[in-house]
């Protein structure tokens, strides 16, 4: 265990929502993208608390579950009670406060477009979190979730930083760029982001001061390792 972390804490927040458009799919947060995060803070020796939209199991994208995107972390993840425990029961976003954590983390999956783009418990939180000086991490769709925040003299917090998240071209290849609220990549770029990316399905993540952004599932934990040195 890694010493200097043991008086972190880091707060996770997952997405509550389930649907996949109109499609009849179901969608929810991406196992690998939490928990390749989870398990990198906690073998820090972070602790970590787990919100989302709405309290409660956050549903999974059951796509996330295949054979083809298991990982160590997943594996680690299925066979892990406790965590599965604290899972169950995960805080209300409303209800947690900035002050009790000293980083926040945005796993993705596509959820988060629908419900943590505009989510205002969303955004008054990440804004604390900038306010006094604490790192924000977020994951491959989950960037959508810094789209609508603004720094202190009313400017979205993206503007002329280097970002990334999940690009167009990807979208593209899982076949839901008609199905998606909005392209991720497009709306960083709107909102002024230095937007970067690297080839699809490769690792890639960034921090710019103290948002830190990976691009895909691959990026999920170099995104997390970030935010751990932001912490040291």
């Amino acid at each position: 265990m890694n010493t200097q972390h043991t008086n972190k804490h880091i707060l996770i927040v997952l997405t509550s929502h389930a649907e996949l458009g109109n499609t009849g799919e179901k969608t929810g947060f991406w196992v690998e993208e939490f928990a390749a995060p989870y398990y990198a803070f906690t073998d820090a020796g972070i602790k970590v608390s787990i919100a989302s939209t709405l309290g409660g199991q956050p549903p999974i994208d059951p796509k996330s579950e295949l054979e083809d995107f298991q990982t160590p972390s997943t594996k680690r993840y299925d066979a892990d009670n406790d965590v599965q425990a604290l899972m169950v029961n995960t805080s209300k976003l409303a209800d947690v406060d900035a002050a009790d954590y000293d980083a926040v983390f945005y796993p993705g999956g596509h959820g988060p477009l629908w419900d943590l783009t505009d989510n205002e418990d969303s955004i008054a939180l990440i804004e604390r979190f900038l306010a006094t000086n604490k790192p924000i991490g977020a994951v491959c769709h989950a960037t959508a979730a810094f789209l609508n925040v603004k720094d202190t003299s009313g400017e979205y917090v993206v503007k002329g930083k280097a970002v990334t998240g999940f690009t167009n071209s990807e979208e593209e290849a899982v076949q839901l760029t008609h199905i998606v609220p909005f392209l991720l990549e497009d709306e960083l770029i709107k909102r002024g982001g230095d937007y970067q990316k690297v080839a699809d399905w490769n690792a890639f993540a960034i921090q710019d001061g103290l948002v830190i952004t990976g691009q895909n599932p691959q990026s999920s934990e170099l995104a997390a390792e970030k935010l751990i040195a932001a912490l040291a």
